[in-house]
C-alpha cells in the first residue's frame, strides 16, 4: 500500500469512524425493524428475513462487480480512483438508497423497502472495501492496528443504540403498549431515512474537501479465469433459486422455500469444495483457490456473518413467544441493544491487545474493559428510560468469555475453536431452557462472535503471498451468508411452527467454526506455517 503523505490526519479519521458507526447503527437496527416488518406486513418469519438477504446479499453483489470489473480490464478499480473517492462514491450510493426508501415506505410495499436496502448497502459494501485500508494509512502505519481498533469500536457502539433509536423513532417510546404498536405507522421510519440521506451527503462533502492522503495498493490483479467461472457458477445459481422461488406453486408452501435454501447453501458449499479440489490438481487459473485455508476460511466467513445476524434477526420472534416473556416490538430494543453491545464488549477487550502496555496491565485491562463497555451498555439503555435491571445477571456471560479469551492467549486456532465450542455450548442451554436464561444464552452468542472475524481472517490468508489481497476480497465476498443463512432458520421456523427449535442452526455454525479451527491449524503446520503467532489485529 502506497500513500502520498505520513501525516496525522485527526479529522479525516473522526469523518471516517462515522462511516464505520452508521455500518453498524442499520445492522443493529434490523432487529427491531425486522420483527416491526412482519406485523404489519403479516409476513412469515421467513419473508421477514428478506431484510437481511437484500442487506448482506448487497455486499457479495458489490464485491462480486468490483472483482469482475477489474478483472476484465486488468487493474484494479479502487486503486486505480483511489480509497478516498471509494468511500465517496460508496457515500452517494447509500444516499441514493436512503433517499429510495422514503417512497418506499410510503408505497406500503415490501418488496420496495427491500430494494432500498439493497441500495444502501451496495453503497456500504463499496465503503468497507476501501475503508479498512484508508483507516491504517491515515497517520503512522505502526499505529494503524489502534486505527481500526477504534474504528470497530465505533461500529460496535452503533449497532448497540440503532435498536434504541429505531423502537423510539417507530413507537415514540421505548416501551410502547400493544395499542401504540398495533397503530405504529410505518411512515414513521420516513424520518430517520432523511436523516440518514444527510449524515451520508455531509460525509461525503467532508471527504471531499479534507485534505486525505491518496491511498492505493501495489497489487493489480492476476487473470484468474476458472475462479471468476466458479464465482459466476454460484451467483447464477443463486439467482435461478431465487427466480424459481417466485414461480414456486403456493401449494408447495413453506417445505418448498425451505427446499430452495438449502439448494442455494449446498450451492455454495460444493462449488467451493469442487473449486478447491481442481485448483489442487492444477492450480492455473485459480489464484488464490488453490489455497485449501482459503476454501475453508470463506464458507467460515460465510458461517460466521450468517450466524452473528441470524441469532439476532430471528431473537424478536423468539421473544414474542410466551415461554420467552410474551414481549412485543416495542419491548425488545434493550435485548437486542445488548446482543449488539455483546460484540462490543468482546471488540474493546480484543483492543486491548494493540496497546504497548505491561503484561500484568494487559491482564487487568482484559477484565476491566469488557465491564465498562457492559456499563456503557446499560447507561445507553438507563438514558433511554429503559428499567435495566433485568440485563445484570448478563454479567456471568461476560466473565465466561473472558475466561476463555485468557486460556487462549491470543492465539487465533486456540481462541476461535474455544469460541467455537462456547457457541455450540450457548445455544445448547438456549434450546434446552426457556425465559431469562434462555434469553441470555441466546444473546451470549453475540459475546461468542465478538472476537471470531480476525482469528478466521488470519488463518484463511496465512501463507497466500502476493494472493493475500485477491483472497482478503473472496472473504470479504462471502459476508454472502449473512443473506442465506437468516432465512433458512425462519424456513425452518416456518415448517415446524416453532422459533425455538429454529435455533439448532447456529449451533451448526458455531459446530462448523470449531471444525475449522482445527482443522486449518493441521493445514498450516503441515505447510510449515506458525500458527501460535499470526497477526489477528483489526476486526469486522
Amino acid at each position: 500500500m502506497t500513500t502520498t503523505s505520513n501525516k496525522n490526519y485527526a479529522s479525516a479519521l473522526y469523518s471516517l469512524t462515522m462511516v464505520f458507526f452508521f455500518w453498524g447503527f442499520l445492522a443493529g437496527a434490523n432487529g427491531v425493524f425486522i420483527p416491526f416488518c412482519k406485523s404489519h406486513f403479516d409476513l412469515t418469519q421467513f419473508e421477514s428475513q428478506l431484510i437481511d438477504s437484500a442487506f448482506y446479499g448487497a455486499y457479495y453483489i458489490g464485491s462480486l462487480v468490483l472483482y469482475l470489473y477489474s478483472s476484465g480490464v486488468g487493474y484494479d478499480f479502487l486503486n486505480r480512483i483511489g480509497y478516498k473517492k471509494g468511500i465517496i462514491y460508496g457515500l452517494f450510493i447509500s444516499v441514493v438508497g436512503a433517499i429510495c426508501m422514503i417512497p418506499s415506505v410510503n408505497s406500503s410495499e415490501y418488496m420496495f423497502i427491500l430494494m432500498a436496502f439493497f441500495v444502501i448497502a451496495l453503497g456500504f459494501s463499496l465503503q468497507q472495501t476501501a475503508a479498512n485500508p484508508f483507516a491504517v494509512a491515515l497517520g503512522d502505519p505502526a499505529t494503524g492496528a489502534h486505527r481500526l481498533s477504534l474504528a470497530g469500536g465505533v461500529n460496535s457502539f452503533g449497532t448497540t443504540i440503532g435498536p434504541i433509536i429505531i423502537t423510539l423513532i417507530l413507537f415514540g417510546t421505548v416501551v410502547a403498549t400493544p395499542e401504540q404498536v398495533a397503530n405504529a405507522p410505518i411512515s414513521s421510519i420516513n424520518i430517520l431515512y432523511m436523516i440518514l440521506a444527510g449524515v451520508f451527503l455531509l460525509v461525503a462533502v467532508l471527504f471531499a474537501i479534507k485534505q486525505m492522503p491518496r491511498v492505493t495498493s501495489d497489487e493489480e490483479p492476476e487473470s484468474s479465469n476458472k475462479l471468476t467461472k466458479a464465482l459466476l457458477i454460484i451467483t447464477f445459481s443463486l439467482l435461478a433459486i431465487i427466480l424459481v422461488g417466485f414461480v414456486l406453486p403456493e401449494s408447495y408452501g413453506h417445505q418448498g422455500t425451505l427446499a430452495m435454501l438449502i439448494i442455494a447453501l449446498l450451492v455454495v458449499v460444493t462449488t467451493l469444495f469442487l473449486s478447491n479440489g481442481a485448483a489442487q490438481k492444477n492450480g492455473n487459473g485459480w489464484g488464490a483457490m488453490k489455497y485449501p485455508q482459503l476454501t475453508l476460511g470463506m464458507l467460515a466467513i460465510f458461517v460466521y456473518v450468517g450466524v452473528e445476524v441470524t441469532i439476532q434477526s430471528n431473537l424478536g420472534a423468539l421473544l414474542k413467544t410466551p415461554a420467552f416473556g410474551g414481549y412485543n416490538e416495542s419491548q425488545i430494543s434493550h435485548f437486542i441493544s445488548l446482543y449488539w453491545g455483546s460484540l462490543m464488549i468482546g471488540r474493546w477487550m480484543g483492543a486491548v491487545t494493540v496497546f504497548r502496555m505491561s503484561k500484568t496491565m494487559r491482564a487487568l485491562m482484559s477484565i476491566l474493559v469488557p465491564y465498562l463497555a457492559f456499563a456503557v451498555i446499560l447507561l445507553v439503555n438507563r438514558i433511554s428510560g429503559r428499567d435495566v435491571s433485568d440485563l445484570y445477571i448478563y454479567a456471568i456471560c461476560i466473565a465466561v468469555m473472558i475466561i476463555a479469551n485468557f486460556w487462549a492467549q491470543a492465539k487465533p486456532a486456540k481462541l476461535l475453536m474455544a469460541l467455537g465450542i462456547l457457541g455450540v455450548g450457548a445455544m445448547l442451554i438456549g434450546l434446552y431452557t426457556e425465559g431469562k436464561i434462555g434469553i441470555f444464552a441466546f444473546i451470549s452468542g453475540g459475546l461468542v462472535c465478538s472476537i471470531m472475524w480476525p482469528s478466521i481472517f488470519a488463518l484463511s490468508i496465512t501463507g497466500l503471498g502476493k494472493y493475500t489481497s485477491q483472497g482478503s476480497a473472496l472473504l470479504i465476498m462471502m459476508i454472502l451468508g449473512g443473506a442465506i443463512i437468516p432465512p433458512l432458520q425462519g424456513s425452518i421456523a416456518d415448517v415446524l411452527h416453532d422459533i425455538h427449535l429454529s435455533y439448532w442452526v447456529p449451533v451448526a455454525c458455531f459446530a462448523y467454526l470449531a471444525f475449522f479451527a482445527w482443522k486449518v491449524s493441521g493445514i498450516l503446520k503441515k505447510q510449515g506455517h506458525d500458527i501460535e503467532n499470526l497477526n489477528t489485529e483489526g476486526g469486522h
